[in-house]
């Protein structure tokens, strides 16, 4: 159960090269106004990629 002023949205990373592998994460919306990119593990690609926030 979220807490009362919780400011924290569920967001999806997803892989910039293949589109396949995704990640999900949270961030904090009041803050944080740009979109997040994360290097991850592509287990696809076998190798770290470059995940970006999509809406």
């Amino acid at each position: 159960m979220a807490k009362k002023g919780d400011h924290r949205e569920i967001i999806r990373l997803i892989c910039t090269e293949d589109h396949r592998s995704v990640y999900t994460t949270t961030k904090n919306r009041l803050n944080t106004k740009e979109r997040l990119e994360l290097k991850k593990y592509n287990r696809y690609l076998r190798k770290h990629t470059l995940h970006r926030e999509k809406k």
